[in-house]
């Protein structure tokens, strides 16, 4: 095992020793008098995922202990094989990045383990690096000797102040390091002459040449388009909220008939765990006694609760909204269903989210032909000014100043605006969507229970007395379809009678005395087993909604009908998505088949789109195969189940009120929580690509058309840098359009 160093404060050093993997270890210390002794370190951690230079802990203590995690960070960042430390709090989460072709990644892990649980020590004080150290770790201060190089050069070239050559020359070869390093780096690393190298060569020349302004501009231009490009990117790496932060803390268990109190991550196979009201269930499993109303919405999509009962499995993140369970634990932590969802999204083909790559490869492609033309005029010439005008006259420059910038404005002004993008590659795809897939419950759909209407079975009885008495039986009880009842009776304005002795039977319904008479309220299976002559229903069609009946007097009178309700915006946007030609809207859900064909119908998505009772593996294969044919997949969801198809997706749009995996594994969070604004971001997007392309125009046509004249008559390098940096100052400014033009309140065209 690689040596590991830390500073104690005591100051006692820590005693290698071997690091298996095992938790709760116990950690040996000498102090200065040679004494050893033993702490235990009281650190559980769990490695959650890992791959080749990376990997991501599971530390609980970091939620609650401060001191800890900051010497955790401390201590880790002091390592010399680590690049990146990122720690999560709220997620108990430590991810680590680190020189992979220096170390194995099992060493490294078994590194960082011994890290975790010296940190405990409250002696230990991270190491601070050496001020040699510290220089090799800061970035080059670019920006700042670039402008200095520009200051410089401008003062004493046209002010004409006595500033020493010397200092200029100083000057402007420390700005050009970062440069040179990047044009050694595409040499050495990836085999081919870039555009950093093109930039060296004309900086080169016209330094040599003693025109300080012309290389002094041209280094204030790069160092402006690489911090631009760093703005608009973001790690390609899935910054994923830990599984267990969803579940809670704690759960009930009952061991040897004892029930207690346990840490989630003591939980172990074969544990009866208890499920109260209001509580996540904690692990995948079996009922062993007991029946709960239990709302799987995040996990399989489905928006209607579902009664469960002893042998009946539960799975862990879905919600108990009534009852108590006692379940037989048979998979925990990530191997239960929840668990792989999140699995699937991790091993999701990540993509380069920066916009670099994209402004790079176009502006790459003259790099070749404009070393061949510069070479071509000193052959002929044998005039250096000449190629170094050449050189300088390239479409490098520009192209990758304006399109991070116009990048960034778009994304600045999508922020604005409610619309959070998070790189520059989702901006680019999302501009090149031809196919949508939504997510239906909680993205199409509002995601709770609505009632869509009332009707009487007696003819003696008016729909608002059969919505009264559902009504007032049904009242303060916290069952979905109860509290639907309630906001449709409130927003009715009926007036709800008193209720007087009620019994409530869990996924059944509601005996409730009313106004003298007895009520009862439920499924057609509750009125049955109640000895009401239910016979008149048998003629009534079954529809996409759900129903609960209402009898009184021993007859029945009514039924009320609810659904998961569409979001009102839902067929507006299906519509206008539709008419955009050659977009396709798919729809996905874990409902049955009935529900999905007749919630598709309303929104006017075709049959052969439709895919129901699709769980997270079925979602992220239909995204998948959408992707083979061809297609740019654009993938709107918002739960657990809806991750892996998220990460599957060329662009993920999800709603800031999402799951806290969705939420984070989308490239674009709607942060109106409506569908508007999937609209307004594919708008902005395709705004953002016509700036690109006519800023691409800005920079080629002057820069051209310069080069043909430095070619046949010749042109001075500060002229050729004025056409090339005037030309890039302009696309520049085109680009910030976005940011710069006053807000609009006109609809935004979806037109290509």
């Amino acid at each position: 095992m690689a040596k590991v160093t830390v500073q104690l404060a005591s100051p006692p050093t820590i005693i290698a020793h071997e690091i298996a993997g095992e938790q709760n270890r116990k950690v040996r210390l000498a102090d200065s008098n040679g004494h050893s002794r033993q702490q235990s370190s009281h650190v559980t951690y769990s490695v959650i995922h890992a791959i080749r230079g990376r990997v991501r802990f599971h530390v609980p203590r970091l939620r609650h202990d401060t001191a800890y995690a900051n010497r955790l960070q401390g201590l880790v960042q002091g390592d010399p094989l680590v690049t990146s430390v990122r720690i999560n709090s709220a997620a108990a989460s430590l991810v680590v990045t680190y020189k992979c072709d220096l170390v194995a990644d099992a060493k490294m892990r078994s590194r960082l383990s011994y890290l975790i649980l010296a940190a405990n020590d409250i002696a230990i004080t991270p190491a601070t690096t050496s001020p040699a150290d510290d220089d090799a770790n800061k970035s080059w201060p670019s920006m700042q000797l670039s402008a200095m190089a520009t200051s410089l050069a401008l003062l004493g070239g046209p002010l004409g102040l006595p500033i020493p050559p010397i200092m200029m020359l100083g000057t402007i070869a420390l700005a050009t390091l970062p440069v040179f390093q990047r044009a050694l780096d595409g040499i050495t690393t990836q085999r081919k002459l870039n555009i950093d190298f093109l930039d060296f060569i004309a900086i080169a020349i016209t330094t040599v040449q003693g025109q300080f302004l012309t290389p002094s501009l041209m280094l204030s231009l790069i160092e402006i388009g690489e911090n631009i490009r760093d703005r608009t990117a973001r790690s390609s790496q899935l910054q994923t909220l830990d599984l267990l932060n969803s579940l809670g803390q704690f759960v009930w268990v009952e061991r040897d008939g004892i029930k207690q109190q346990i840490s989630l991550q003591e939980v172990q196979r074969g544990d009866t765990v208890i499920v109260y009201p209001g509580e996540q269930v904690p692990v995948d499993g079996s009922i062993l006694r007991g029946k709960a109303l239990l709302d799987e919405q995040k996990l399989t999509g489905e928006s209607m609760p579902v009664l469960k009962k002893k042998g009946q499995a539960v799975f862990a993140s879905t919600l108990m909204r009534e009852g108590r369970i006692y379940i037989l634990a048979e998979r925990i932590g990530h191997d239960t269903r929840a668990g792989q969802s999140i699995k699937l999204m991790q091993e999701a083909p990540v993509h380069d989210t920066r916009m670099e790559n994209y402004a790079t490869k176009i502006a790459e492609k003259a790099v070749i032909p404009t070393l061949l033309l510069g070479g071509a005029v000193f052959a002929t010439t044998r005039n250096p000014g000449r190629v170094a005008s050449v050189l300088t006259l390239d479409l490098c420059t520009g192209i990758r100043v304006s399109i991070p910038t116009t990048v960034l404005a778009a994304l600045t002004y999508a922020a604005k605006h409610g619309i959070l993008i998070r790189s520059g590659r989702a901006l680019e795809q999302l501009a090149a969507v031809d196919t949508i897939v939504f997510d239906k419950t909680g993205t199409l759909t509002k995601g709770e229970v609505g009632v869509v209407g009332v009707e009487s079975l007696n003819s003696s009885t008016p729909s608002s007395r059969v919505l009264a008495l559902a009504a007032a039986a049904e009242q303060r009880l916290t069952h979905p379809v109860a509290e639907a009842v309630m906001r449709y009776a409130e927003a009715k304005q009926v007036m709800i009678p008193n209720r007087g002795q009620w019994n409530y039977q869990l996924g059944l319904g509601v005996q409730a005395e009313i106004d003298g008479e007895i009520v009862y309220v439920g499924s057609d299976r509750f009125l049955r087993q109640q000895g009401i002559e239910m016979e008149q229903l048998n003629g009534h069609q079954k529809g996409a909604s759900s129903a609960i009946y209402v009898a009184s007097n021993g007859q029945l009178q009514g039924k009320i009908k609810y659904s998961d309700v569409l979001r009102p915006e839902s067929q507006k946007v299906v519509a206008q998505l539709l008419t955009v030609e050659g977009v396709e809207v798919h729809m996905l859900t874990g409902d049955n088949k009935r529900t999905a064909k007749a919630v598709a119908a309303k929104l006017g998505i075709a049959p052969t789109h439709t895919h129901a009772e699709a769980f997270p593996e079925q979602k992220a294969t239909v995204v998948r195969k959408l992707h083979e044919q061809g297609k740019t997949v654009a993938f709107v969801g918002d739960g657990i189940n809806d991750s892996p198809a998220l990460a599957y997706a060329d662009v993920s749009v999800s709603f800031a009120n999402s799951s806290d995996i969705a939420r984070e594994t989308a490239d674009v969070v709607l942060m109106q929580n409506d569908l508007y604004g999937l609209l307004e971001a594919m708008a902005i997007a395709r705004k953002a690509k016509q700036l690109i392309h006519q800023n691409t125009s800005i920079v080629a046509i002057p820069n051209l058309a310069a080069m043909a004249i430095a070619v046949v008559f010749g042109l001075n390098p500060l002229a050729a840098t004025v056409v090339n940096n005037g030309s890039t100052v302009v696309a520049g400014v085109n680009g910030l359009r976005p940011i710069l033009k006053p807000s609009s309140n006109t609809t935004l065209s979806l037109a290509r």
